[in-house]
């Protein structure tokens, strides 16, 4: 977790809250996880009725927004506002809307809680407002998490729910997810439902949630590649080409051609250590053993070699220059190549 994002949630744990949040950034998922923080923890479920004001940005103007800040609380210590989808705030990137808000920060009400949550994006730092908000409030800059990240945020996400989570299923959460936090927390959720007492999150469990088979899937096939194990990359080639709804080819030759790729990259970097290659190429501590191993295996035109057939076997799934072959052909002479087009 981004220090900032857990310094602020330190502070609203401990019912220190500021009369003003700005949320806003790439990652929306910490915005999320803040603004509901507060949402549902700043006031009592009999204060809420009288002094929590939820709206969205694109119904709204700052000045109805405003006026909402400045009333004073009933019955209550404090009131909270909450703008969600504050992006789509009609006049907030308009001159009135952007100086209302500016005079409001340099008189804010102490009584309340003013919270945006301003989406996908951040303020423009060459106008007035977007110089000022860092000045002015406790402002939230998220951006997406690199994919060596990924695995921090499933320890860290697990620890906090007081779930153990082995290696294997770290690695196959981010694999399989990705950087979406959002459905990478929502997959975890799911899993801890069913999950018996006292037990751990495993590989098998992960790849049990998320529909993907345990022995056939795309991390066995780059492994059967690695290793030039025709047998077992022919069974996932014959399991993919027979549940093509649940595999559909188009992704798994993006990811190979993602993986091998970062082998191009990583054949130029300077410490080949797998600590070297996880920071180079920006990948988890889990995945780097395949890279190591693929070095060994692939000289650099090999690489470039298996890189122009991804490209080519990419092309022809979408409908360039197929001729005659099927899915199933094009993805079978491709995982061939990449295994035997190229002598180690």
């Amino acid at each position: 977790m981004d220090a900032s994002v857990k310094k602020v949630l330190t502070d609203l744990k401990a019912r220190k809250y500021a009369p003003v949040y700005f949320l806003q950034g790439e990652e929306t998922f910490y915005i999320d996880l803040l603004s509901d923080y507060v949402e549902q923890h700043a006031l009592s479920e009999a204060e809420k009725g009288f002094n929590q004001v939820i709206v969205y940005g694109k119904d709204v103007t700052m000045a109805t927004i405003l006026t909402h800040a400045r009333r004073f609380p009933m019955m209550a210590e404090r009131q909270v506002v909450i703008v969600k989808e504050a992006q789509d705030i009609q006049d907030l990137n308009k001159e009135i809307g952007a100086k209302l808000l500016l005079d409001y920060l340099a008189k804010q009400v102490p009584s309340t809680v003013l919270v945006f949550c301003h989406k996908h994006k951040s303020l423009d730092k060459r106008r007035e407002l977007g110089k000022k908000i860092d000045q002015l409030a406790v402002t939230i800059t998220t951006k997406k998490i690199y994919e060596n990240q990924l695995p921090e945020f499933v320890l860290e996400y697990t620890k906090e729910k007081k779930i153990s989570i082995d290696d294997r299923a770290v690695q196959s959460l981010c694999e399989f997810v990705g950087n979406d936090l959002h459905r990478l927390a929502n997959e975890i959720d799911k899993i801890i439902i069913s999950l018996p007492a006292g037990e751990s999150i495993s590989a098998e469990r992960v790849m049990s949630q998320v529909g993907v088979s345990k022995e056939y899937n795309i991390f066995e096939l780059q492994k059967a590649i690695l290793h030039r194990d025709t047998l077992l990359a022919n069974k996932i080639v014959n399991y993919f080409e027979s549940n093509s709804k649940k595999n559909p080819m188009i992704p798994v030759v993006a990811y190979l051609y993602s993986f091998f790729s970062k082998l191009l990259i990583a054949t130029q970097a300077p410490d080949k250590s797998e600590k070297g290659l996880a920071s180079e190429l920006k990948v988890s501590p889990y995945a780097v053993r395949d890279y190591s191993l693929a070095l060994r295996q692939y000289p650099p035109q090999s690489i470039i070699d298996n890189i122009a057939s991804l490209k080519d076997a990419d092309l022809k799934l979408k409908g360039v220059n197929t001729g005659s072959a099927d899915e199933g052909q094009i993805f079978r002479e491709l995982v061939w190549r990449l295994m035997h087009g190229a002598s180690a």
